[in-house]
């Protein structure tokens, strides 16, 4: 297709208004690929809903939820919607709570249930165990005590609390993971939750569905073929652009025929052989296909096929100048965050950054790896947002500032702390005292562990620290007070067994790990972090060094046989290792706006250089081999 105008997307607007009108509700799933605008859609249609049905929605009380995947997406909305009260715009996780909160009985049940479910599997594990003095006998005896103290904990809560930014460690709070559980099977299994659900919020729209947790979207999928025509299920994604495993694979094929199926078709961001490159990647894998604006000719694509005997640091600098010299663009050798690097897994980012000794044996672990990247670890958490803040306040000798963050998040004098105290002043002078103490592992530019500041910590008691830190204190010698559950107590030895080697790192690879997942590095993964795009991007691709076993460059592009797995999952329909791999490559190529590089080592630089020209991604002359 040639002929096209750059308001090729203007009739999707009106399917989804008319989707989401009152007098004739459809649910739809809206493919929105790279750059496509999926937001303003969003934003045109509820303002026009607003204008032509706000009023009526208000007089019964409703309200259009609009699930996003990150607070600052929620916030953008809420701006562009000038915050009106008939939309109720938040995270998955917020949402999720916003529906559960008020069932305190059925929460207690729900609670009630697993715990008691996971204490008899831990017990039965534990009898079969030869030695109950080893570390997993006693970390599982210690977490089946914490998981029975729970359980008695629960007849004297008279409410949970949340809280879907922090930390959840207190006794009355639920974790992250249940939050999403509990209110998945309410969806499913309780009549009154279902149709509360549905008389507060008759349309549900729900961004990057593709990466939504699968069990709550089966669980709305579900609700939504029950009552058609009373509730309305909006899903916007894309779902070549499926990044972490938990979400719904294939979620916009076989849905009923009812639904409306629209696509924007344009990238408004990227140059033409970027998108040209894009839809070749996908090509075989779904009839999607998208447009450059017609102003946005040109772009430059480059693969390198580069021996793995090659020093890497050496090689990428060298590919930024060649870079360079391709593009007529400076900023390739510039200032260094002018190219964005994106590597494929993230302990190959750690390694190149330096905070790899922290991140490598945690990232190690499956059940850690969202939570490691996306924030939500409880426990990392406590040197990212309580002592790296503390950190840099006395870095600038910032007394108010050190003062401010310690009442935020110190239980020693929060207000319930000093209520009960009737010398508040010598419970202040005190908790400072502690503070100059717990500081002073950073004199004379000392450089602690994280073992060294775990211990000061229960030394001073300036913080509480999760049940899982305080349990690997307790294995490096250190006494703790009572263990209660948070989100990671109900793993098993290998959280705490990846624990004890992250906290022999430096605090200065928190600060650089910090860094990192905040986007304020030069440094990403192909997986990268949801709509963001830049101007030069290089992609680095090692099966080698990355060491994943989900991804396998090697045999997309050919260089190694499909195993029998893969051959087995393939006749059956099922997601192969190689379709994964694609749909990272595709995720990681249309990140690039003007200029992309791609760096792949291999040990058949020349086979490479062969299969991608034979596979028509890239043509003979932008293919260089580095033997």
């Amino acid at each position: 297709m040639t002929d096209y105008t750059n308001n090729i997307d203007a009739p999707v607007d009106e399917l989804i208004f008319e989707s989401i009108k009152p007098t004739s509700p459809k649910s739809f799933f809206l493919f929105a690929g790279a750059g496509s605008g999926k937001t303003k859609t969003l934003v045109n249609v509820l303002k026009k809903f607003k204008k032509d049905y706000g009023s009526d929605l208000k007089l019964k009380n409703k309200r259009i939820a609009i699930i996003t995947y990150t607070n600052a997406a929620a916030d953008e909305i809420s701006h562009r919607l000038e915050y009106s009260s008939i939309f109720n715009i938040s995270t998955i996780h917020s949402f999720c709570w916003e529906l559960i909160k008020n069932f305190t009985f059925d929460i207690k049940a729900w609670i009630a249930q697993n715990l008691n479910s996971e204490i008899l599997e831990l017990e039965e594990q534990q009898s079969r165990s030869r030695d109950l003095n080893n570390k997993t006998s006693i970390s599982r005896a210690q977490k089946i005590e914490s998981k029975k103290k729970r359980l008695e904990a629960l007849e004297i809560i008279q409410k949970f609390i949340y809280n879907p930014n922090g930390d959840n460690i207190t006794k009355d709070s639920l974790n992250h993971s249940e939050v999403i559980a509990i209110a998945a099977d309410f969806i499913k299994s309780k009549e009154l939750f279902k149709q509360i659900l549905i008389n507060r919020f008759p349309i549900v729209l729900i961004d990057e569905s593709q990466d939504t947790k699968k069990e709550l979207i089966e669980a709305l999928f579900e609700l939504e073929s029950q009552n058609d025509g009373k509730f309305t299920l909006g899903l916007f994604g894309d779902t070549m652009q499926r990044i972490y495993p938990d979400g719904k694979e294939n979620l916009g094929m076989g849905l009923p025929d009812r639904w409306i199926k629209p696509a924007k078709k344009m990238n408004h961001r990227s140059k033409s052989r970027i998108i040209d490159l894009i839809n070749k990647i996908r090509k075989d894998i779904d009839s999607q296909e998208q447009f450059p604006r017609l102003e946005n000719t040109g772009g430059i694509v480059r693969f390198f096929a580069v021996s793995r005997s090659q020093d890497k640091f050496k090689i990428e600098e060298q590919i930024r100048q060649e870079m360079k010299e391709e593009t007529l663009d400076e900023k390739w050798i510039g200032d260094v965050s002018d190219v964005m690097t994106l590597t494929l897994e993230h302990h190959m980012a750690a390694r190149r950054m330096g905070f790899s000794t922290f991140f490598d044996p945690l990232y190690a672990v499956d059940k850690l790896k969202t939570s490691l990247l996306d924030g939500s670890s409880a426990s990392i958490n406590l040197f990212t947002k309580i002592i790296l803040p503390l950190y840099n306040a006395h870095l600038k000798s910032n007394k108010f500032e050190i003062a401010n963050i310690v009442k935020q998040h110190s239980h020693l004098v929060n207000k319930r702390a000093l209520q009960n105290e009737e010398n508040k002043l010598d419970v202040l002078h005190s908790t400072s005292d502690k503070v100059n103490a717990f500081l002073s592992l950073w004199n004379e530019g000392n450089n602690p562990t994280l073992s060294e500041i775990l211990i000061k910590i229960q030394e001073t008691n300036l913080f509480k620290v999760t049940s899982t830190l305080k349990l690997v204190s307790q294995r490096i010698g250190v006494d703790t007070d009572e263990i209660f559950e948070d989100d990671e107590t109900t793993e098993d030895d290998e959280v705490l067994l990846a624990w004890d080697e992250a906290i022999k790192a430096s605090f200065s690879e928190i600060i650089k790990y910090s860094e990192y997942i905040n986007e304020k590095s030069k440094f990403g993964t192909h997986q990268g972090v949801k709509g963001l795009e830049f101007e030069r991007v290089m992609v680095i691709i090692d099966d080698e060094e990355s060491r994943g076993r989900m991804f396998s460059y090697d045999k997309v592009f050919g260089l190694k046989p499909l195993s029998a797995n893969d051959k087995k999952n393939m006749e059956e329909g099922k997601e192969t290792g190689i379709d994964k791999t694609t749909r990272l490559f595709y995720v990681a190529c249309r990140r690039a706006k003007e200029s992309l590089a791609i760096v792949c080592y291999s040990d058949s630089p020349k086979e490479l250089k062969r299969n991608v020209v034979n596979y028509n991604w890239f043509t003979e002359d932008e293919v260089k081999v580095i033997e």
